[in-house]
């Protein structure tokens, strides 16, 4: 049974930082593209930083480009997003995702196989 479990979220002021973890389990995760994304209060889920398997790779949505870093450890089956400059507009659920496959940049929601639960983020001003 394919587990990912986020962790790291909580509240802070706007120009703050918080990190996120994301543990995998289940899976060959070395073999996996891995992605965070984020849903605010009335809106849908939204692309935020994806990374390739070997972790060579990166993408970020435009607006966390130059504030948000993705990393990963195979060794450990943990993917991670640093996010620093935290804005309002940061705040929502953050949900890290698995995906054999990826083609489209950015990365699409549907090309991602596994899912966590999410871990809430709130920005205030």
């Amino acid at each position: 049974q394919v587990q990912l479990v986020e962790s790291g979220g909580g509240s802070v002021q706007a120009g703050g930082s918080l990190g996120l973890s994301c543990v995998a389990s289940g899976l060959t995760f070395s073999t996996y593209a891995m992605g965070w994304f984020r849903q605010a209060p009335g809106k849908e889920r939204e692309f935020v930083a994806a990374i390739g398997w070997s972790g060579d790779s990166s993408y970020y949505s435009a607006a966390v480009k130059g504030r948000f870093t993705i990393s990963r450890d195979n060794a450990k089956n943990t993917v991670y997003l640093q996010m620093n400059a935290l804005k309002q507009e940061d705040t929502g659920i953050y949900f890290c995702a698995a995906g054999g496959v990826i083609r489209s940049v950015p990365p699409k929601y549907s090309e991602y196989d596994y899912w966590g639960q999410g871990t809430q983020v709130t920005v205030s001003s």
